[in-house]
Formats: C-alpha cells, structure tokens, sequence
C-alpha cells in the first residue's frame, strides 16, 4: 500500500499525503507521506495540520445537534426564531415551509451557494453577515432560499454559514471557540482548530496547498470565514478520533458531545442519501458514512462504517481531478480488508 501511495503521488505531481486507518474501533496506522510543500525540505507527518474543506461540516454538525440536545436549538423550527444578528430572508419559497436545522444539515433547505472558495491571506476579509449578504468584501452571492424548503437535496455551503451565524447567535462564543470546548476538546481532537486566519503558532505545523495543476497556492492557502462549512484546521488522526466517536457513540457505548439515540439519527437517511451532516450509502451493517473536501489547494475524503468499526480518512496538500483518493481507498481496502 506504502509503495502504491509513492506511486500515485509522483505520478500525480501531490507533493505531501496523511492518512489514519480505522480496524474495530482503533486507529492500526497513521503516516504522512512526502512533504509539505514542494521545496521538499519538511516531511508530512501526523501531525501536519492540513485544510480539511467540506468535512468541516459533520464536525460543524455535532456542535449544533449537541445544542438541539440542550434544547437551546430545535431541528425543526423556523431557524429565525433563533437568529438575531442576520435574518434568513423571506420569499415567495417560505410561504408555506421554512428554513429549518433538519433542512441545512441534510443540504434540504433550498438554500444557494455550494461552495465558498475562501481568501488570500492579504485580502480583506468580510464578516460573516457580509458573507450571508453577499456584500462586499465577500466573494460570493447572497445566501437566499432559491427552492422550497424540504422539497429536494441540493448540497448548500451557504446553509452552513446561516447555521455558523445560528451557533454564534445562540451561544454568544466565537465560533472556533465553541467548537473547540463543545467537539475538539472532549474528543481530543489535540490537533484540530476551526479558528480563521489560523493562529500565528500554528503555522509551522501545516501543509501548504497546491492547484490542480501542480502550482502552489500564493502565501500557501486561504482564509476561510465561512468556518462552519469549510473552516477546519486538523488531521487524518484527529478525524479518525471523530470517527471512532461516532461509532461508539451508535453503538451506545459512548454518550459525549451527542447521546447514542441522536448518534443514530445523524446517520439515518432523511431524503436521497444526506443523514444529518453526513453522507450515508448502503443500510443495516452494511451503512457506511461519508463527506469529502476541497478547500483551494486541499483535497480530503472520510468514509466509515456505521456498525463494523473501520474508517479511513486521507488528507493532501493538492487539488486533483485523476481520482488519486478513490485510487488510494481502494490500495487500503486491498491491504485492510
């Protein structure tokens, strides 16, 4: 598997790899592979922090189930009723139904904007109303309700942010810093920030991004606002930690963060295949849980079984179009059956 790896990351042009392997439960093998950038002078290794893109989002997801479990949120509530700094606004789709935590964290709340492409380290950054707005300096449109609510999955960014300003607005914390206290920390996600721009002592640790076609991303990444949806600093080892908690947690061995009953109902199906902050495919032992991730310069993938306790996350500091990461998958389920 090792060699393979090597292989396809010549091949490919990817200057710098981590992955973590979930058997039964436990992480069985975590390494890094080439370098962080391709001056080639500091190796991955796992603690190399690496943008984790979308898979922000089922991290972003236990936060808000742990507040609905507080009964400080509700999964089926019109989320105006919570929010106060930003207003989802209303329109011809919100007459009969309304935007809902169900519909954002299963990308069925007829939200717009897919994804967010972040900032270049000097540029200005908006806030997260400018964000939502779609007015300057944000680079992207508004956040509006384009289809009625429930009717239809349609992968929506944007909803993460209305769920990013939900959290802020319900807690009155920085965001990273509920994060942190409510996930990172009882997780023991050691390595793993949602704070943007990342802190000055964390710089050192991390992978510097690559395009598409192999050029490195000016000052090494961008900066992402938009934390919930596409925020997270962290590692395949820390992702594992999530991982595993999950799995415990649906097993009824473990009641941290989320209880065992809304473990489940994070990976039951609630439209075509979206649980709530997760991807799901297949059913009964047979389920497995997913989300990938592209940030610029960062591709990721997480897949898990729900019931069988293996799981596999891979992290790299490039874009890449050839389908390396399926290639990769399919290297460990040959050697980890």
């Amino acid at each position: 598997m090792d060699s393979r790896i090597a292989t396809l990351m010549a091949e490919r042009g990817i200057s710098g790899l981590s992955l973590a392997i979930i058997q039964e439960g436990k992480i069985v093998k975590a390494q890094g592979y080439g370098f962080t950038d391709k001056t080639h002078k500091t190796a991955v290794t796992t603690k190399t922090l690496f943008q984790a893109g979308s898979i922000s989002k089922p991290v972003t997801a236990l936060g808000a189930l742990h507040l609905v479990e507080q009964n400080r949120l509700s999964l089926d509530s019109d989320v105006n009723e919570k929010l106060r700094s930003w207003k989802v606004p209303e329109n011809e789709f919100t007459q009969e139904k309304k935007v809902t935590l169900r519909g954002i964290l299963s990308h069925s709340a007829g939200l717009t904007i897919h994804g967010f492409p972040g900032y270049a380290p000097k540029s200005p950054l908006p806030s997260l109303v400018q964000v939502l707005d779609g007015t300057h300096p944000a680079n992207t449109g508004a956040v509006r309700v384009a289809k009625i609510p429930g009717l239809e999955e349609q992968y929506s960014g944007g909803g993460y942010a209305v769920m990013q300003q939900l959290i802020v607005d319900v807690t009155e914390e920085p965001f990273a810093t509920f994060m942190h206290e409510t996930v990172l920390k009882p997780f023991d996600m050691t390595d793993s920030t949602f704070e943007q721009p990342l802190p000055a002592h964390l710089t050192l640790k991390t992978a510097a991004g690559h395009d598409t076609n192999g050029h490195a991303i000016t000052d090494r990444w961008h900066i992402y606002p938009e934390a919930a949806a596409a925020g997270l600093w962290t590692t395949p080892s820390d992702l594992a930690k999530f991982i595993i908690s999950i799995q415990e947690a649906i097993a009824g061995k473990l009641d941290l963060v989320i209880s065992p009953s809304m473990a489940r109902q994070m990976v039951t199906k609630q439209g075509h295949n979206a649980g709530l902050g997760l991807f799901l495919e297949g059913a009964g032992s047979d389920l497995l849980f997913m989300h990938d991730g592209r940030n610029e310069g960062f591709d990721s993938i997480l897949l898990a079984t729900a019931k069988t306790g293996f799981g596999i996350v891979i992290m790299m500091n490039a874009n890449d179009n050839s389908g390396v990461l399926r290639e990769i998958l399919k290297a460990v389920h040959e050697e980890y059956p």
